[in-house]
């Protein structure tokens, strides 16, 4: 297993639309525990596959924040069937725009379909947190950041904070 680079906003790749994966396979296996090794060692709870420049519609999540315990869940193709009317509102932070939070309203429960690490079809029903990492890692899938959900003034403000960031990150001193 390999830990990848993840981007960061504003790069315009995790603005792209993911593709649809054709089949799970060996290939795309190693991508997700790839994407688990990545995912772990940020210390995150979900990632979507377009955030390590890979554009295919793949997530990971594991919500157990013990080092010696892990439950992954693996979603190929994810797609929610049901989304309740009533909201719940977390402090969502993201791997790719790092450093910065904010409180986001997403419905509080939903029904999602997929394929699993094996390539089967399930249906899964979530409520809280789960519901909402499930739903912002779809986003991803769909080239949307938590923060497009925050007004004009805040989102600019954090894009020019990571922009700054990622600027002094790439100055090379000799």
């Amino acid at each position: 297993m390999t830990v990848k680079k993840i981007l960061t906003e504003p790069d315009p790749f995790l603005r792209q639309k993911s593709k649809p994966v054709e089949k799970v396979d060996n290939d795309l296996r190693l991508l997700m525990d790839d994407m688990l090794d990545t995912m772990y060692n940020a210390q995150g709870i979900g990632l979507a596959a377009i955030q390590i420049g890979v554009p295919k519609r793949v997530i990971v999540i594991d919500l157990l924040k013990e080092k010696d315990k892990k439950n992954p869940l693996y979603f190929v193709n994810p797609e929610i069937l049901w989304s309740s009317k009533e909201d719940a509102t977390y402090e969502e932070g993201c791997l790719s725009v790092p450093g910065q939070f904010a409180e986001i309203d997403r419905p509080d429960k939903c029904h999602v379909r997929y394929l699993d690490y094996d390539g089967n079809k399930r249906e899964l029903k979530t409520e809280g947190l789960l519901a909402t990492c499930i739903q912002h890692e779809i986003d991803h899938l769909e080239g949307i950041l938590f923060i497009d959900y925050l007004s004009k003034l805040k989102k600019s403000l954090i894009t020019k904070k990571l922009s700054k960031q990622k600027k002094e990150l790439e100055r090379i001193v000799v």
